[in-house]
């Protein structure tokens, strides 16, 4: 009989260092902090963080085995090390693709595995490997952020809600959004801490503490190390990178169209070899046609939410309450070549003991290609 896996370390790969590091300025304002670990001759990978915002860590090198693949990692504009950091201005999704083939030509790559999400041309891209299917429709935003996730975590909706007069709170994405973007560090601070705070309270299955405690303190981004060289009015400033840019998103509904990532021609990008194994919920296991009428097994696993969906599968799952349900259900009518599963015991969380699993597992299935 196997042993049950019981931490993160013993699925992800040994910890590496990275044998390149760089800037890359891609605007007059904007410069991106990457690195590249693993194999230099390897097949070359993308890691894209989430957020937007969020930033990268060490431990995203791991998902990938480091004998065959060139990993890649960076900073989108305004997260992590890149610089200026908590940056809104010249910050879109459009721009954040545009910087991602500039890094890919900057490192003389010719094609290379996406992992995180379609943010590249696609005679560019090998593979995909994407987690957190997430559309940025008005619904999907309103269910987490002001009517939804409240119902089933309201002790800490309520420490969400503390910042804001109640006169405000009909719409809370503008409300934080003000607050972030306010002229005044404490209170940027303290709306940065408790955006933050709340979506680490509601990511996982079981609400973890440390994420908690994290999020409530000044160094947190990057779920890395604290920074102690840094002056504390740099360190809340980077704080505020994941709230910051993430509102700013938000409230732009992403720079695009209303369910435009759910339209024909862009459900129609997704056909080359992809992995699609997110942040939580339903794994959606699809036969995905690829040049010369060649076809594979790949997955999608889509977020899900603190619900049971029933569907004919020896398997129930639930339990992402930051990305709805409802994605994966539309995103099933729309790409009905995919047959859903639902995956028990995953909230939200990639660092889950499941989904760390089907993501390594997944960047594994592409070491051949």
């Amino acid at each position: 009989m196997s042993t049950p896996v019981t931490t993160l370390d013993a699925i992800l790969y040994p910890p590496i260092e990275p044998f390149e590091t760089g800037q890359l300025k891609v605007s007059d304002l904007h410069t991106l902090n990457y690195e590249v670990s693993g194999n230099k001759d390897g097949k070359p990978v993308v890691f894209l963080h989430g957020g937007p915002g969020g930033g990268v860590s060490e431990k995203d090198r791991r998902y990938f085995d480091p004998k065959v693949y060139k990993i890649v990692l960076f900073d989108q504009r305004g997260a992590g090390k890149s610089t200026p950091s908590a940056s809104i201005e010249e910050n879109t999704t459009w721009d954040l693709v545009a910087d991602i083939e500039k890094l890919r030509e900057h490192l003389k790559i010719d094609k290379w595995v996406v992992f995180g999400g379609s943010w590249s041309h696609p005679d560019r891209v090998k593979a995909l490997i994407l987690r957190g299917i997430f559309t940025l429709r008005r619904s999907e935003l309103d269910f987490f952020y002001q009517n939804g996730a409240s119902h089933i975590f309201p002790e800490h909706w309520d420490d969400y809600l503390a910042p804001i007069p109640e006169s405000e709170r009909d719409d809370m994405m503008k409300a934080y959004y003000n607050r972030l973007t306010s002229e005044n560090d404490e209170i940027r601070t303290t709306a940065a801490k408790a955006w933050s705070t709340w979506e680490m309270a509601t990511s996982k299955l079981r609400v973890d503490a440390a994420d908690i405690a994290r999020a409530a303190n000044d160094d947190w981004a990057l779920y890395a190390s604290p920074l102690p060289s840094r002056s504390v009015v740099h360190r809340r400033l980077y704080h505020s990178a994941f709230a910051r840019i993430e509102a700013h998103y938000f409230i732009n509904a992403g720079f695009m169209r209303e369910g435009q990532l759910l339209e024909r021609q862009s459900i129609d990008k997704m056909y080359v070899p992809h992995y699609i194994v997110p942040k939580m919920g339903i794994l959606i296991f699809l036969q995905a046609a690829i040049s010369q009428q060649l076809s594979y097994k790949a997955s999608v696993y889509i977020p899900q939410v603190r619900r049971l969906l029933t569907l004919p599968s020896p398997d129930t799952g639930r339990y992402d309450v930051v990305c709805p349900a409802r994605t994966a259900y539309d995103l099933k009518k729309a790409f009905p070549e995919l047959e859903l599963t639902m995956v028990p015991d995953a909230g939200h969380s990639a660092r889950e003991l499941p989904t760390c699993k089907l993501l390594v597992e997944a960047a594994d299935k592409f070491r051949d290609l």
